[in-house]
């Protein structure tokens, strides 16, 4: 079963709305504070249909955010394709979770994320870790409870599987 099969198009175009969301300007003031769309959605849609968004569905869309932040190719999606396949395989312990505890496993997942983002940019270049590069956890652990209730709304209206 592939991913455009049975209405994997709204799923394409939940993850190409993540994508842009990712890169939309912001004001400098709260840039850092952004949330990791991408992986938010990527995540709920391993937890609903682990079968039809797994391991490389996250590395594509990791690669793709990689070419639109101008990172180096392969960093952002190993580390959404490693912080991926965690939730995949547990993912069934993780739906049996109330949507704050999930909140707070996705803000879990979503440090990892950051942290294994820096540490492949430490590798490879010389940067310095701040601890602001962790403010995103922040705002991805409240965003998922509206992400998560919006998505089912859409994956129910649209009849999923």
């Amino acid at each position: 079963m592939t991913i455009l099969a049975h209405n994997g198009i709204i799923i394409i175009f939940t993850l190409l709305v993540a994508l842009m969301a990712s890169i939309m300007p912001m004001p400098l003031s709260i840039d850092a504070f952004r949330p990791d769309w991408v992986l938010v959605v990527l995540l709920y849609w391993c937890l609903a249909l682990p079968t039809r968004v797994n391991v490389i569905t996250a590395w594509v869309m990791g690669f793709l955010l990689d070419v639109l932040l101008g990172s180096v190719l392969g960093l952002h999606a190993a580390a959404m394709a490693l912080s991926v396949y965690i939730v995949a395989g547990n993912f069934q312990k993780i739906r049996n979770f109330s949507v704050w505890q999930q909140a707070l496993i996705i803000g879990v997942i979503s440090a990892l994320y950051h942290l294994l983002v820096f540490w492949f940019q430490r590798f490879l270049t010389d940067v310095v870790f701040l601890p602001s590069y962790l403010y995103p956890v922040f705002t991805s652990i409240i965003l998922w409870p509206w992400v998560f209730l919006l998505l089912r709304k859409v994956r129910r209206h649209f009849k999923i599987k």
